[in-house]
């Protein structure tokens, strides 16, 4: 199989790009969706309105989380939100892979094994800079997702995204949907930045990718992902604890919210719970984590297979 780079026919390498990084994502996602529910649910029982006002009981934990999220919810439950979650994730995916590639294409080449801190550094800049470019068309469903699996009541605050997004917007603008959206660039930059390079960077040196034995080439592959995923996720952890916070207040007034500002609800969690507030959930992230492990799993192998490569 020809081995398609940028300078021969560059819209279809990004089409190929496009779809193998989106098909990755979606599947990904579904398959993670129970315990990214649960780590929302973690994250922001403290602000939300419906624990605070008794409607619903506090989770003590990861395990009582899940059981009384099935026995209370239903099983179907912890896909809440995921359908925001996916059409989010899909085309978010898709512009990451396509978009970094193309734009580590832009920067200087530097050699994997002579000039490893440059070629890192490429590798963390173009997958910042398509975390961020994403971002700023994704974010209301990342806003949508957020609230749809935060709720928890018996009587529902929203019955879908198309809800969730209209009544917020009536109640305070459309720039509520947009709450939270500077500490979400300023986590997913580094996030996306560690992500990918950290994963290009390990994979360019390992010495089982053209392993004969297509399981230990997988393995490998999976093992430096699921390293790559944890290490990003862990790093922006507080970051994202802050931001879908302020999500959950967007379509409150000012005098219903616990807190307006990014500075003002990190001043809260020390103050009031503690630095380890802001890894609130964080044990579950080892198992969601593996969806992002999988989504470069499954867009390494659909690329190699195909002999799809953009750039040298």
């Amino acid at each position: 199989t020809e081995t398609m780079d940028s300078t021969n026919n560059p819209v279809l390498a990004f089409l190929v790009h496009f779809a193998a990084g989106g098909v990755s994502g979606v599947l990904s996602k579904t398959l993670t969706a129970p315990m990214e529910r649960v780590k929302i649910l973690l994250q922001t029982q403290d602000v939300n309105a419906q624990v605070l006002s008794g409607e619903a009981k506090r989770y003590s934990g990861i395990i009582n989380c899940i059981t009384r999220v099935y026995t209370e919810q239903g099983l179907a439950s912890f896909w809440r939100g995921n359908l925001a979650n996916v059409i989010r994730y899909g085309p978010t995916a898709a512009f990451n892979f396509a978009i970094k590639d193309h734009m580590k294409a832009l920067f200087p080449k530097y050699d994997n094994k002579t000039e490893v801190m440059k070629f890192f550094l490429v590798n963390m800049a173009s997958g910042g800079l398509a975390g961020a470019g994403s971002l700023c068309i994704t974010y209301p469903l990342e806003y949508a997702r957020t609230r749809l699996a935060a709720d928890v009541a018996k009587t529902r605050d929203f019955t879908g995204i198309t809800d969730c997004l209209r009544k917020t917007i009536q109640k305070q603008g459309p720039l509520a949907v947009y709450k939270g959206f500077v500490v979400g660039v300023f986590s997913i930059v580094p996030y996306r930045a560690v992500y990918f390079g950290l994963f290009d960077t390990l994979q360019s040196r390992n010495p089982y990718k053209t392993c004969e034995q297509r399981w230990v080439k997988t393995a490998a592959t999976a093992s430096i992902a699921q390293f790559s995923t944890i290490t990003a996720a862990y790093i922006i952890y507080p970051l994202d604890t802050v931001r879908r916070r302020l999500q959950l207040q967007a379509e409150k007034s000012l005098e219903q919210r616990v807190y307006t500002t990014t500075w003002e609800c990190a001043h809260h969690l020390v103050k009031h719970e503690g630095a380890l507030a802001f890894y609130k959930g964080a044990a579950s992230n080892v198992f969601r984590s593996l969806g992002g492990a999988l989504v470069l799993v499954l867009y390494d192998e659909v690329t190699n297979a195909y002999g799809w490569k953009v750039g040298p």
